[in-house]
């Protein structure tokens, strides 16, 4: 049974970091695409950042510059690394590995606020 764990999420003031992490089981990493999107409330899930099987990496033009996505496949880990946080990054974070069907986490809250 396939399963996308998100951890790392909380509450911080503005201006500062937390790293998420995405941990698989029942599939491999390795061979998919990875990606982190988030949804806000009222509004409908955004795409934030994805990388690739051979690690390249793409972003939104909201987070560009301020996240990064990498990945670890000897963990079986995909992770947002989210520098500068505002407010408006206050969302729920849901990572995907798209492989032969797309495969979601259950989510973990992000709060920035002061």
């Amino acid at each position: 049974q396939v399963q996308l764990v998100e951890s790392g999420g909380g509450l911080v003031q503005p201006g500062g970091s937390l790293r998420l992490s995405c941990a698989g089981a029942g599939i491999i990493f390795r061979s998919y695409a990875m990606g982190w999107y988030r949804q806000a409330p009222g509004k409908q899930r955004e795409w934030v950042a994805g990388i690739s099987s051979g690690g390249n990496t793409n972003y939104a033009d909201s987070v560009k510059g301020r996240f990064t996505i990498s990945r670890d496949n000897a963990k079986n880990t995909v992770y947002l690394q989210m520098n500068s946080l505002t407010p408006e990054d206050t969302a729920v974070y849901y990572c995907k590995v798209r492989a032969k069907y797309d495969y979601w986490g259950q989510g973990t809250q992000v709060t920035v606020s002061s």
